[in-house]
């Protein structure tokens, strides 16, 4: 494959995407990468590269700008309040990467789909609730909650949220407004719950139990298969 940064901005912020490309040649099918709240990290670009190992064209997004990255707990609440504090900047955001991803060659615009990690799961769904004319949608441990005071759009992205049923981020009751609000907005939506799993399950460093986020092998494998299989079925 090939791998390259790909620069872009959303007004005055210079932002840095990071694109894996498989060497079929032709239009191949392409999916975003919403990293968590550290930024875009090599987490999000190693799984740019896992999509490209599929044939997808992995986009690996930037939403902080070029080269800001979280350490810390307070780093990284900090990066993401103006984005959870105000979700029309980060719908902006978003939808400025996509714009961005649908000017590389080799990508088939019709064909375009966004999974996201933690913070990045509430991208990828705020995608979807854009109205984005994209295939699918895949949160992996996501904040599900839905924006307040934007306009409604129809969904046309086919929705998959992959969740641990222990989640403290993310309770069993959130999980079901958020299937209250796929059904009412007429979406074809999955969510899939893992028990015995915390927030954060796909990240093998994720180690903290008193704040809820623990790597899971079973769950970050079962859920990596769920998404393999449901863009068979749309992409």
């Amino acid at each position: 494959m090939k791998t390259m940064p790909l620069a872009y901005y959303d007004g005055n912020t210079e932002l840095e995407g990071f694109l894996a490309i498989p060497e079929q040649p032709g239009k191949k099918p392409a999916v975003i990468v919403a990293h968590d709240w550290s930024g875009r990290n090599e987490f999000a670009c190693n799984k740019a590269k896992n999509l490209a190992e599929l044939g997808y064209i992995g986009f690996a997004l930037d939403m902080f700008g070029k080269g800001k990255l979280g350490k810390t707990t307070e780093e990284k609440s900090a990066l993401i309040q103006p984005f959870v504090q105000d979700r029309a900047v980060l719908r902006q955001r978003i939808t400025t990467a996509l714009e961005a991803l649908k000017k590389v060659d080799d990508v088939d615009t019709h064909r375009i789909a966004v999974i996201g990690f933690c913070f990045g799961g509430l991208c990828a769904l705020d995608l979807a609730r854009s109205g984005a004319d994209i295939k699918a949608t895949v949160s992996f441990h996501g904040l599900l909650n839905p924006p307040d005071k934007l306009p409604k759009q129809t969904i046309k992205a086919k929705i998959l949220a992959l969740h641990g049923h222990d989640d403290p981020m993310v309770p069993p009751e959130q999980v079901l407004a958020f299937e209250q609000e796929m059904t009412k907005a007429q979406a074809d939506w999955q969510v899939h719950v893992y028990g015995h799993t915390m927030h954060a399950f796909t990240n093998p460093v994720a180690n903290d139990k008193n704040f809820g986020t623990v790597y899971e092998a079973k769950a970050d494998k079962r859920s990596w298969r769920a998404m393999v299989n449901f863009f068979e079925e749309v992409l």
